[in-house]
């Protein structure tokens, strides 16, 4: 195909032409009740149309602004036929139309599409800073060099192009007029090539338009960096889970809250750090593969290590390790990484995931109390500038419809505390537990409770899943704000130290915010028999009910005990669910850059539940 068909098929169309606005209704409403004549322009009289065109021209020499300034050009049909006519071509013929419109750009002389570089001389949240100043009309005879990708062009006429570019999530509008550019022939064969999304440089005169648009008028260079060689959706318009997952560039270059969600996910990360260092915390690495799935109650991924013929795991908490740290002197130690556990996937759980986890030696959990408040509340608050945050969940209804509820969580300290088993004993429904929850007989008793009160469940019946069902079936429900879950039994917590005052308890807590758990912390077992006896019960547990979560003997970490770990205190939290709620995500998908996605159309059942943005939806 020539390029002269090429540029026949493409000039002046909506989706990725060089005078493409975005279609609105109104403007379709308009192009319909015009009348046309066979060559698609409005009936008017020759004397209107001149005086109509010397308006246009000057309007838009004069004012420089974004908003095309000749109304009865705005509502030609052609115009509007030409964006039907690209946004109705196939995604293949488009791709090779642009291949064709570069490869006779780049086979001129001295011409590249893909340059090795461009000298950036300011960014474009730097210009924005830099030449905020100027008053409306005012041109700087600075000259400045940026780049950025095109979201937007419009044209009036062939010497007037108004390119809309974005970058470091900003915007700015390049005023490009043939007759300030250096050369006529290059300004009009670049501005022909030119199509949305294409990343160009820009070298000219910071300006402000006279109706006040910050801009920058081209003087020495308009230069193709990197074109793009498909049509992409226009600003805030792609909202296919499937698409946005599977291609999170084409969502971070085109929602803009996309941008905004994993900066704000980024803020949570360098808060903890600077946190946890300015109190003396040291950052550690510990192994992603070992021997032993320890420090959580998971089921493992394994793999297998070529060279040392042996199979290993992938971890699923840092815990272990941690504390050998504090048995090796480092007081305060930290981490922040992945972790690994083979487990399912829904809106709130992934197996991989982000946590932190720090160790703190001769501290208790009444210190981590202490501390989770003032941590959570300080971040929270220099996140979004106050204690209270909101958060949307959306409700698919039975005619189609949503709704949105939405939440007021608050994290202004102190947080409600409750003691797990003294909260379900004061059920009338379930009443007083055995009391050695060890036995065989307090299982029994858990499982003929969980019939009886008709909760569904699936196996392994351990005493440890049966209680947390438990819980999480009557005081989980009732935690909207930061609520310390507290004093779980020994059963329960393998890895925690006896509570001092109940038996059979632990000094352990877990943070739960809009009913889930976001953290969990205790006073750590430094005992080597106690540890050794748990985790024999672990594997009790995991032999008779082949239950995959439960936590193996692990004769290291015992070994390190026994060298001697000092009164510690430690403390989990994950990262994604913390960034879900502070940037009102529903799923956790949206915080994970790129998450893992099966074969085929994996998403297809949960974009007919979950992407509700053709539906009506109902605030409440």
């Amino acid at each position: 195909m020539s390029s002269v068909l090429y540029y026949a098929a493409l000039r002046g169309l909506g989706s990725g032409g060089a005078g493409s606005t975005q279609p609105t209704n109104e403007s379709s409403n308009q192009a319909k009740s015009e009348e046309t004549t066979s060559n698609d322009k409005p009936k008017v009289s020759k004397n209107q149309a001149k005086n109509d065109k010397k308006k246009a021209k000057k309007a838009a020499a004069a004012e420089g602004t974004a908003t095309p300034a000749p109304a009865a050009a705005e509502k030609k049909p052609a115009a509007k036929k030409g964006q039907q006519q690209e946004e109705e071509i196939p995604a293949s013929q488009y791709f090779q139309l642009r291949n064709t419109a570069i490869q006779n750009y780049t086979s001129k002389a001295n011409t590249s599409a893909y340059p090795h570089k461009f000298n950036v001389q300011s960014t474009l949240p730097e210009f924005i800073a830099n030449w905020k100043h100027l008053e409306n009309s005012q041109v700087s005879e600075e000259i400045v060099s940026v780049a950025g990708r095109i979201f937007r062009i419009r044209s009036s006429g062939a010497a007037l192009f108004f390119i809309d570019i974005q970058g470091d999530g900003e915007k700015l509008q390049v005023f490009a007029n043939r007759s300030q550019f250096h050369n006529a022939d290059a300004f009009a064969e670049i501005t022909t090539l030119l199509r949305r999304g294409d990343v160009i440089g820009i070298t000219g005169n910071p300006t402000r338009t006279k109706a006040g648009e910050l801009s920058i008028i081209p003087r020495t260079n308009l230069q193709l960096l990197s074109p793009c060689l498909h049509s992409i959706p226009f600003p805030d318009t792609l909202k296919s889970l499937e698409t946005r997952f599977r291609n999170r560039y084409l969502d971070l270059i085109v929602n803009s809250q996309t941008r905004k969600t994993f900066l704000t996910r980024s803020r949570i990360i360098t808060f903890l750090r600077r946190y946890f260092d300015e109190r003396g915390f040291v950052e550690v690495e510990t192994p992603m593969m070992d021997l032993k799935a320890g420090g959580a109650a998971a089921k493992p991924f394994k793999t297998y290590h070529n060279d040392l013929h042996t199979e290993l795991y992938m971890r699923i908490a840092p815990e272990l390790y941690l504390k050998q740290c504090i048995v090796g002197g480092i007081d305060k130690v930290y981490e922040i990484g992945r972790q690994f556990r083979n487990e399912g996937i829904d809106l709130t759980h992934y197996p991989e995931f982000t946590s932190m986890e720090f160790y703190w030696a001769y501290a208790d959990y009444h210190d981590l109390m202490t501390l989770t408040e003032h941590l959570l509340s300080t971040l929270v608050k220099t996140i979004t500038g106050g204690y209270v945050i909101k958060y949307n969940v959306p409700t698919n209804n039975e005619d189609g419809t949503v709704t949105i509820n939405t939440k007021t969580i608050d994290f202004t300290p102190p947080f409600a505390r409750i003691s797990i088993i003294e909260k379900l004993e004061s059920i009338p429904e379930i009443g007083k537990l055995p009391k050695d929850l060890f036995s065989d007989e307090a299982n029994q008793f858990l499982i003929n409770k969980i019939k009886e009160l008709e909760i569904d469940m699936k196996p392994p019946f351990s005493t440890m899943r049966l209680i947390d069902k438990l819980v999480g079936e009557y005081i989980e429900i009732h935690c909207m704000n930061p609520t310390f879950l507290m004093d779980h039994p020994q059963v329960m917590s393998p890895l925690a130290k006896g509570h001092r005052e109940k038996e059979g308890m632990t000094e352990r807590f877990e943070l739960f915010v809009n009913e889930r758990e976001l953290c969990n912390a205790y006073t750590e077992l430094n005992d080597p028999k106690i540890q050794r006896d748990r985790f024999e019960a672990q594997m009790k547990d995991k032999i008779k009910l082949n239950d995959e979560e439960a936590q193996e003997l692990d004769e290291v970490f015992i070994h390190a005990l026994e060298i001697g770990l000092p009164p510690t205190a430690g403390w989990g939290m994950g990262i994604d669910r913390l960034a879900m709620l502070l940037t009102d995500s529903h799923n956790i998908k949206e915080v994970l850059l790129f998450p893992a996605m099966k074969d085929g159309s994996a998403l297809e059942e949960e974009n007919n539940n979950n992407n509700n943005n053709n539906n009506t939806v109902q605030k409440q």
